[in-house]
């Protein structure tokens, strides 16, 4: 790709080029190595889950489809990125075409915040689960959990469709390196020709409404529960209440967490070593943890686990 340092358009620019993780061709190669590993894993353990609940009939309940959708979404987050990373730790150029970066853009961020949308209402369905016992089986339907989980996946592809294709109809100029392994708005929008204090703004409070109004479901459904909680009488109740809630607060506060840094602060204020590593951790990291995390604190899926390894 020829580099140049003059203002183009969009239109005639021909793609970024990625730095990733800068180092000797040993060290990109023994990266490689790992961050394949780390991506067979984290598909055989995602899949594992929905063949699971596929082929278990006990787990064809709300919690545990919603459960296989939420491996199924990660899946395809942690591809998103992972397979582009691993092919520019074996190229000398780590170009990225225009039209990769921004589709890359898309994919992610959508995968994303489909993936916060998917955490609100698992929350609500433990709610309903602990709160509303007797009534939880008339109210989470199968075509409730069904429009549910549409719902997701239309809000989560919808949510960053404007401020995406606002930015990729921008002016790009300079050397269009991008310090990071993925197409970040961070990173992109500093290589624009003018600053774009609207957009920045508009990325901004779009991340925020995304992660604060489904954390703010997460915390009062889960305020709720606890509270209902308290009041069972016997130490065993409470405990087995707790115990179909620590999985999903355990992912909660992996995700959340890492994500808030990240898209909350100000974009001036990260290093590009920082976003690289928080982004790595819940891009990457996370998806291969949560099933570990859903199958080791849950007895059903334990279960339903062993079952499908001994055949």
């Amino acid at each position: 790709m020829n580099i140049s340092n003059t203002p183009n358009t969009s239109s005639t620019i021909t793609g970024f080029i990625l730095l990733g993780f800068p180092c000797s061709r040993e060290e990109q190669i023994l990266l490689f190595v790992l961050f394949s590993v780390i991506y067979l894993l984290t598909l055989m353990g995602n899949g594992s889950i929905i063949c699971a609940v596929r082929w278990d009939q006990r787990l064809h309940t709300p919690m545990y489809i919603l459960l296989a959708n939420f491996s199924f979404l990660e899946i395809w987050y942690v591809t998103s990125t992972v397979p582009n990373m691993l092919a520019n730790f074996l190229s000398d150029t780590k170009v990225i075409s225009f039209s990769g970066c921004f589709l890359q853009f898309y994919f992610f961020f959508s995968l994303g915040s489909t993936e916060c949308f998917f955490l609100a209402i698992m929350a609500f369905d433990r709610y309903l689960a602990i709160c509303w016992p007797l009534h939880y089986p008339t109210i989470m339907t199968g075509r409730l959990c069904t429009n549910l989980v549409i719902s997701c996946w239309v809000f989560g592809f919808l949510w960053f469709l404007i401020p995406i294709i606002i930015i990729s109809q921008m002016s790009f100029c300079g050397s269009r390196i991008i310090d990071h392994f993925l197409c970040d708005p961070g990173p992109l929008l500093a290589l624009t020709c003018t600053r774009a204090p609207a957009i920045e703004l508009t990325s901004s409070t779009l991340s925020s409404l995304l992660l604060f109004i489904p954390f703010f479901f997460i915390v009062v459904s889960y305020a709720l529960v606890l509270r209902a909680v308290l009041r069972v009488p016997s130490a065993a109740g409470r405990r087995k209440a707790f115990s179909t809630c620590g999985s999903h607060l355990a992912v909660v506060s992996l995700f959340y967490g890492s994500v808030m840094v990240m898209y909350v602060s100000p974009t001036s204020e990260r290093e590009a070593g920082m976003q690289k590593m928080v982004t790595l951790f819940y891009s990457v990291i996370t998806p291969l943890i949560n099933p570990i995390i859903y199958s080791l604190r849950n007895k059903d899926m334990k279960h339903a686990m062993k079952t499908l390894l001994r055949t």
